[in-house]
């Protein structure tokens, strides 16, 4: 297959260059400032000076932990892992330090619950 085949066939311009290809898919200055400035103001939460720290889904929780949202569920919070419930039905919310001391806490005694 040729290269002008390929390019046809990549929706690619006969007259692009990569330089001008690169242009599309590098990242908006603006938009990595704005990311930048979100975890910022993440930190400077009330949550986050009150020692708390960030607030954090139970999916994050499950990242941080190396397992799924449904092992924080039916295991980890039973066994006392903290965590905030914003409702009768709402949504569990976890608090980064929190989650850590937690870890810490269990590290320490052997990783037997309770």
């Amino acid at each position: 297959m040729t290269t002008e085949t390929k390019r046809r066939i990549s929706g690619l311009a006969m007259g692009a260059k990569p330089l001008e290809i690169q242009r599309i898919s590098e990242p908006d200055p603006a938009e990595s400032w704005a990311r930048q400035r979100a975890r910022q103001s993440a930190d400077e939460s009330p949550a986050a000076q009150a020692g708390l720290g960030v607030p954090l889904s139970i999916r994050q929780v499950a990242a941080m932990l190396g397992c799924s949202p449904w092992t924080v569920r039916q295991q980890h919070i039973p066994a006392g892992l903290p965590h905030f419930r914003s409702g009768p039905q709402g949504k569990l919310v976890f608090f980064r330090d929190q989650v850590v001391a937690w870890v810490l806490r269990q590290q320490q005694k052997g990783g037997k619950r309770s």
